[in-house]
């Protein structure tokens, strides 16, 4: 019934440990050789992505990476680009006034390294999760002088939801802001989110949404889970996840993923 399963990295495929469990691994692949499509779908950089990509053969099979929270999406077997879209040096020079006037700290990201001026444990999180190196500039504006796929701001959680609404209401009208973790403030190009990118890989591959099964965990993954026919909350998903989804399956530090597969044949 379902020809492609799409799955959120951090809190969802990846373990507490940042690890693919050895038994999710094998059905991932399992799967992948009778016929069924996997894509990863996060907010991380492409760069970020390429280590659970490999793990699952995703190049040997013809999967996808949907990476920046849809902004990129990439043919793991060939490196054809089937969707790409960016934010102007002008955008994010906005983007860093307004993070500036909020006192929230800001990232850009330029292939295989993280631009920023700032430091805090979220932004050494970022670094260490996806892999990609610091650098360190002076000036934010006269350094991020290309374009970039999203900015991310960070901040605590207790002040950070505020912050977003504070995003969306100078911003909303041109920008997608939403929050993927609580620390984590994703500020991309307009109608760009998980779904929207879904929906354009769907079309491209001739894949109905109703044959889509989707995992996620955080907020970034509420259209994401709306969007497929089959949305499966992971256990330790928000609530707002958990609330919206068909399905809420185990953690990710249980196996959840593979146990929404047995339960519904993928």
């Amino acid at each position: 019934m379902y020809k492609m399963i799409v799955l959120d990295l951090d809190g969802t495929l990846m373990s507490s440990k940042n690890e693919i469990l050895p038994e999710t691994k094998a059905a991932l692949i399992k799967a992948q050789e009778r016929g069924v499509k996997v894509v990863l779908a996060s907010g991380r950089p492409t760069f970020g992505m390429m280590k659970a990509a490999k793990e699952l053969r995703l190049d040997e099979f013809g999967g996808f990476t949907l990476s920046y929270n849809g902004g990129r999406i990439i043919c793991a077997q060939t490196g054809d680009r089937i969707h790409d879209t960016s934010l102007t040096p002008e955008i994010a020079h906005e983007i860093y006034d307004l993070a500036r006037e909020f006192g929230v700290n800001i990232m850009a990201y330029e292939e295989d390294h993280i631009v920023t001026m700032d430091d805090d444990e979220w932004i050494q999180k970022e670094s260490y999760i996806n892999n990609m190196p610091l650098k360190r500039v002076e000036d934010f504006k006269a350094a991020v002088d290309f374009t970039t796929v999203k900015c991310l701001c960070t901040g605590s959680p207790e002040i950070l939801g505020d912050i977003e609404k504070k995003f969306q209401e100078r911003l909303g009208d041109r920008l997608s802001i939403m929050r993927s973790m609580p620390f984590f403030l994703e500020v991309m190009p307009q109608n760009i989110n998980k779904a929207y990118s879904l929906n354009k890989l769907c079309e491209h591959l001739g894949i109905d949404k109703s044959e889509v099964m989707a995992c996620g965990d955080g907020y970034n993954d509420l259209p994401l889970i709306e969007f497929a026919g089959m949305g499966v909350a992971m256990s330790n998903a928000v609530e707002e996840v958990k609330a919206r989804a068909n399905f809420i399956t185990k953690s990710n530090d249980e196996n959840g993923i593979l146990f929404a597969m047995e339960k519904f044949g993928v």
